[in-house]
């Protein structure tokens, strides 16, 4: 009794019901409250119906009888339904005890308590919105129970919220993000589900922008576009389409820097939809973007770079990527290399370090985001489309150069991306020389060992920087000559500069009047050929397979009369003999045999200028090291008569197999067209008697081969001089071109040519002693 009066005014009839295990009492007992709190709002006696709630509340939905509080739950709903309209007045009294009840243990009482809210909710409508926060975390709760009446349940009051929510305009959405970005984490599909149905929910209404809150959830939207169900997946891809669209209409409210570093992460996701979704993202950011995307170039390229290289399993983003990738290197303009560093950075926050930009796969594995900047970033990341590209931006060098180096020396990554580095390097020379060359020393041997790849186009676009950085202006003031001293020149080489080569411009790039064939020689230029000659020395077998593509693409590169004339020089020095004698062989067999060349052969031929005969010299003093390559350059620059004296001395020396084969080669060039001048001087037998003399010196050198037969039969051509007489043979002939070419020592040239040949005869017996001493060994 005293029971019953402590919980008046519910009658005590009333009290029984509520406690009954009857579903059907309790409604009746229900039905009884519902009529008591109508009489009270009837009387405005607030303080009874707070009376009445708190009973229900205390002492039946909070008791630890199961009965009483399903008996309390139902009466709570009975009380939200007879106030009506005021029931915003005690809902957080109403609410409370039924979010208590969603974490019982019983299902069933889990229903009811669904069932309540359902009621409570539906009366208050609107009102319940200040309280939505915790109406949302009970139900992201249920939505993942494991029964199914609860779940059927709780999606009936969810669907019942989110109409509220749709047709308010009061919705606290600063108050929601936070509890948004907290759930969206939940590793529970259904979690998952419910979190992406309120988003596409907030997403349709007009008067709720989600879009600047997105940096707040798009790393937990990527996270659930990994989900294992694909109906969780879809819901995802539709959720962020639609943020994209809105995006697309509305870049200048967008917060792109908050964003970039968590598409960074995302594109390299392992998940092919994850990455090819952040990559289709990254791709909208940067075209819109613009120059604010810079400062995490380092990023962006650590994603995109390895990309490139997929195969059609993952077209789809490689071909995402590689817009990434061009429209990114579009950002990089002149103006970057001139511009002062302290006045760029009070726009735009600086390019994060390499740790910050994720640099490294790992970091993205990881999942920290790098949020250096972003503070300052979004005060100032609200612009327009136009605008955003003249937002000055620091382009800082360092972390790009460096994502480039690491892959540079990843042996493991694929074709297309070292292509792609290579590329961006090219690029980065060309747009901002001068920033570049202060990275040079710390590139230029990744550069030169990149010229052992197994790739034609590799070695090709690595040739393009490295002229770029042998002939660029910006390297006569940042370079500083060879590294080791010990390969400086001794001597002054002259090397041709063309008259049309530009100086630096006032951008530091170089003028349109500048090409990549009439270069300006920079302190690089000499150290790219002394580290290349190593390269081919140390490493026989590129030499042999790739030497000479290597030598014939820098001569369309760079300037042949250059390359030919530093070479020559820096192989008189060199004490390799053996290598030098094949190295000239090589570089000879270039000189008459490739089309690059014909100019530079043209200029040989006739020794008219000052720098022709200068070029002779040059390369006659190492030529000399391959005694054939000598008499060959005698040929194509119609020195017969000291051809001829060469040929005189080739009794001297040591006739070997390799010898005569390259007699042999000879005798088939002097066939080709590149020689058609020397046979035609042929006809002219009176005025070209040491040529003949000299084609007869070979013959005589020469074995019964097959190459003697043919120079053999082309010498039978030659005319009889008496039968060639005419009318006017008392003309002076001008098939007769010169004896000697003026100003050249060729006395000093025969002597020079004799002392190279001692060091190489010296050589050879030295090695024979070698291995006449090892042979012994072997035999004991």
């Amino acid at each position: 009794m005293n029971a019953e009066r402590d919980l008046a005014p519910l009658a005590p009839s009333v009290v029984r019901a509520l406690n009954d295990k009857l579903y059907e009492k309790r409604k009746v007992a229900a039905l009884e409250i519902e009529k008591l709190v109508r009489e009270f709002v009837a009387q405005n006696n607030t303080s009874q119906i707070k009376h009445v709630i708190q009973i229900l509340s205390q002492e039946f939905a909070l008791s630890q009888h199961p009965h009483s509080r399903k008996g309390g739950l139902i009466g709570l709903a009975a009380c939200s339904i007879a106030l009506g309209k005021d029931s915003g007045l005690y809902l957080k009294e109403l609410i409370e005890p039924v979010l208590t009840c969603f974490n019982d243990a019983d299902s069933r009482l889990r229903y009811y308590a669904c069932e309540a809210l359902y009621n409570i909710v539906k009366v208050a409508r609107g009102s319940v919105l200040p309280h939505f926060n915790v109406l949302f975390d009970g139900l992201s709760k249920l939505a993942a129970d494991p029964d199914p009446n609860v779940k059927s349940g709780s999606e009936l009051l969810d669907r019942l919220l989110k109409d509220i929510v749709t047709e308010s305009n009061q919705f606290d959405l600063v108050g929601f993000i936070p509890l948004l970005r907290e759930r969206i984490y939940s590793n529970n599909q259904y979690a998952r589900q419910f979190i992406i149905s309120w988003i596409l929910v907030l997403e349709s209404v007009p008067d709720i922008n989600l879009l600047d809150y997105l940096p707040e959830i798009l790393d937990g939207l990527f996270q659930i576009l990994g989900d294992n169900s694909k109906e969780i997946r879809k819901m995802c891809e539709v959720a962020l389409g639609e943020f994209l669209k809105e995006i697309k209409k509305n870049p200048s409210s967008v917060k792109f820097a908050e964003m970039a570093n968590i598409l960074v992460i995302h594109c390299q996701a392992a998940d092919d939809l994850i990455q090819l979704t952040a990559m289709c993202w990254m791709r909208e950011f940067i075209q819109l973007a613009g120059r604010v995307m810079l400062p995490y170039s380092s990023g962006i390229l650590t994603a995109v770079l390895p990309c490139l290289s997929y195969d059609d399993r993952k077209k789809n983003i490689k071909e995402v990527a590689n817009v990434c990738n061009q429209s990114l290197m579009k950002l990089v303009i002149p103006e970057d290399d001139e511009m002062d560093e302290a006045k760029q950075s009070m726009t735009l926050p600086a390019e994060p370090t390499s740790e910050e930009s994720l640099s490294k796969p790992e970091a993205a594995s990881s999942g920290s985001l790098d949020t250096s900047g972003d503070s300052n970033f979004s005060n100032s990341s609200v612009f327009t489309v136009t605008s955003s590209e003249r937002i000055q931006v620091t382009l800082n060098l360092d972390g790009i150069v460096q994502v480039l180096d690491c892959h540079l020396h990843d042996t493991s990554i694929g074709m297309m991306t070292r292509i792609a580095v290579l590329k961006w390097l090219y690029h980065l020379y060309i747009k901002t020389p001068r920033k570049m060359f202060r990275h040079t020393d710390s590139l230029f041997p990744i550069l030169l060992r990149t010229l052992s790849d197994e790739s034609d186009e590799v070695i090709l676009k690595d040739l393009e920087v490295l002229a770029e950085i042998a002939s660029s202006p910006a390297g006569q003031t940042e370079g500083h000559g060879p590294s080791d001293s010990s390969d400086v020149r001794p001597g002054p080489v002259e090397l041709h500069i063309p008259a049309r080569a530009s100086q630096l411009n006032s951008s530091g790039t170089k003028s349109l009047e500048c090409s990549p064939s009439t270069p300006t020689m920079n302190s690089y230029f000499y150290k790219f050929m002394i580290n290349l000659l190593k390269r081919f020395s140390s490493e026989r077998k590129l030499l042999e397979t790739r030497g000479a593509f290597i030598i014939r693409q820098l001569c369309l590169l760079l300037n042949a009369e250059n390359i030919f004339h530093s070479m020559a020089d820096i192989l008189l020095r060199e004490e390799d003999l053996k290598f030098a004698s094949t190295m000239v062989h090589t570089l000879n067999t270039i000189l008459l045999t490739s089309s690059e060349l014909f100019q530079l052969r043209n200029q040989l031929k006739d020794l008219k200028t000052p720098e022709s005969r200068n070029l002779f010299c040059c390369l006659y003093r190492s030529w000399c090291h391959n005694p054939v390559t000598t008499v060959s350059l005698c040929f194509l620059t119609q020195n017969y008569k000291h051809a001829y004296d060469l040929i005189q001395k080739f009794g001297d020396l040591e006739v070997t197999v390799d010898f005569l084969t390259e007699v042999d080669k000879l005798v088939q060039l002097i066939e080709c067209p590149i020689f058609t001048y020397l046979r035609l001087q042929l006809l002219d037998v009176k005025n070209n008697p040491y040529l003949i003399k000299a084609l007869y010196g070979l013959l005589m050198l020469l074995p019964q081969s097959s190459a003697f037969q043919l120079l053999s039969h082309r010498l039978q051509c030659v005319p009889n001089p008496e039968l060639m007489q005419t009318a006017d043979s008392t003309k002076p002939s001008t098939g007769y071109k010169r004896t000697t070419a003026p100003n050249i020592d060729y006395t000093e040239l025969l002597q020079h040519f004799e002392k190279v040949q001692n060091k190489h005869l010296e050589a050879r017996h030295q090695r024979a002693g070698r291995a006449e001493q090892l042979d012994r060994r072997v035999v004991l």
